[in-house]
């Protein structure tokens, strides 16, 4: 017997016969091109740091932890203020990578209307569950307590008070019912992007980097310092593309970047520099051998400062000289051998990278 007929009675998802994209079809936000079609391309940077991400892949479990592992049961290895550092600064990180991921796949991706952009940012969402992987791999290698790593953004006042804040200004990035259109809706997905990028990724991260790097420097808890030699060079494409996605978007919408805006940006800036520095006073409250949370609040000010020019603003604190220039030696993608000599790893990279 044969079958009823089936009536489709909806349109077609698919337009047939419709125009070929065109470059000024594509946009950063509110787009009218086809997001499924990657070229032609129209922003060439953000294919370049997608082709960068690449060719710099590296998993954790490509690093030795025995020299980390016999330093941390040693009783006299380490200090107990650089074992308090390492943890506080382990379960900062621990969390603040899937938040980051979360924030990327459930909200940016969605807001972001154009498809090389898209393509880089699958990419970061990667990169970020490498790292992730990354602290499971240095908490379980160490013995350490996962629950109270991975909980210390709920216990510890400077760690929570730093996801409370990013978690206010990201709101809309979590919300599923927003969207962009307005000014006033973009102009919100604009700060957020602030706060995702330039502040979470851009500032938040670089104390602890400085903590890690300087054990490094002295021979202490090498696997864990190479690690996050990987991972700083991993954040500062993410940090990049954040602050030319920003740019660009204000390029296109200059109506956005009022001077009232402007000035509500720097405040944000100002208010999370002062958090981390909070932080550094909170795993750091004795210093370290050659690092203390003075340094760190005048790096943490550079940092700001540098932001900002990044975004073309004013610097929210006056001339600030950067105290630990051997950072820029962690981003050096050209040598041949690994900046704590663990292990020779040849570097790659599709674009110049401006990691501070």
């Amino acid at each position: 017997m044969r079958g009823l007929p089936v009536t489709v009675t909806n349109e077609p998802l698919i337009e047939r016969g419709a125009a070929r994209v065109h470059v000024d079809d594509k946009a950063m936000i509110n787009a009218r091109a086809d997001v499924n079609q990657l070229l032609p391309l129209k922003y060439q940077w953000a294919w370049d740091k997608y082709l960068a991400g690449c060719a710099n892949h590296w998993m954790p479990t490509e690093v030795s932890m025995q020299a980390d592992i016999a330093l941390w049961r040693s009783p006299d290895g380490l200090t107990e203020d650089e074992r308090f550092a390492i943890k506080r600064n382990l379960g900062f990180f621990a969390t603040s990578e899937s938040l980051v991921a979360n924030n990327i796949v459930l909200a940016v991706y969605r807001h972001l209307t154009n498809p090389e952009c898209r393509q880089y940012l699958l990419r970061q969402a990667f990169e970020e569950a490498v790292h992730t992987h990354t602290f499971e791999y240095i908490c379980e290698s160490l013995g350490l307590d996962e629950g109270e790593l991975f909980n210390m953004y709920r216990e510890v006042p400077s760690i929570t008070d730093k996801a409370a804040w990013a978690l206010d200004y990201t709101q809309h990035l979590e919300d599923p019912t927003f969207q962009t259109g307005t000014p006033e809706n973009d102009q919100a997905f604009l700060r957020d992007l602030v706060a995702f990028y330039v502040v979470f990724e851009g500032m938040w991260f670089y104390t602890g980097f400085a903590q890690i790097l300087s054990l490094g420097r002295r021979n202490k808890m090498v696997g864990i310092a190479e690690q996050y030699q990987y991972i700083l060079r991993d954040e500062s494409i993410h940090l990049n593309f954040g602050i030319d996605s920003i740019n660009q978007i204000k390029i296109e919408n200059p109506h956005l970047w009022t001077e009232e805006f402007q000035a509500e940006i720097r405040t944000m800036l100002g208010e999370a520099c002062e958090l981390e520095v909070a932080y550094g006073r909170d795993t750091m409250p004795n210093g370290l051998l050659g690092l203390n949370s003075g340094l760190c609040e005048q790096y943490m000010h550079f940092i700001t400062n540098r932001r900002c020019a990044q975004l073309g603003l004013g610097p929210v604190f006056g001339p600030t000289e950067n105290p630990f220039p051997w950072m820029s030696e962690a981003m050096d993608l050209k040598k041949e051998k690994n900046f704590f000599e663990t292990r020779v790893t040849e570097y790659a990279s599709g674009s110049s990278l401006d990691w501070d």
